[in-house]
């Protein structure tokens, strides 16, 4: 009889086992990282589109600006917003010709620990005085 030669090895060392375990901890942390993200970035431009969306309605407030000007703040929804115009001159004049006023609208709002803002100017046209003789 001849002496038995040992089969191959069975199953994984230990070294294999902490290898693949090392690899799939990269992997899953790599994944959770990305997804996590991926999760901040939508919250994000939630946000940002809600800022967006508010600035858009103050704006809608009044067609023309007073000829004081117009300079409001306040909070909605947890942002704070601010509206301030200033006169914006032009070449251009004439008796029908209303004045412009550059409308600004800044809004913030705390996102955790950091603040964030959004600004948004245009132009509007001064309210015209009321006409003599008209009510």
């Amino acid at each position: 009889m001849s002496p038995r030669r040992p089969r191959g090895q069975r199953g994984l060392t230990l070294l294999e086992l902490l290898v693949a375990f090392a690899i799939m901890a990269l992997s899953l942390g790599m994944l959770y990282r990305a997804m996590g993200g991926s999760a901040r970035s939508v919250a994000d431009v939630d946000r940002y589109q809600r800022a967006v969306v508010l600035a858009q309605s103050l704006l809608s407030l009044r067609d023309t600006v007073p000829e004081q000007g117009w300079n409001q703040s306040g909070e909605s929804g947890g942002y704070q917003w601010q509206i301030a115009s200033a006169p914006f001159a032009t070449d251009v004049k004439g008796p029908n010709i209303p004045q412009l006023h550059e409308v600004s609208i800044l809004i913030t709002w705390s996102d955790g620990t950091r603040t964030r803002s959004f600004e948004v100017s245009t132009l509007r046209p001064q309210r015209r005085p009321p006409e003599p003789g008209r009510n």
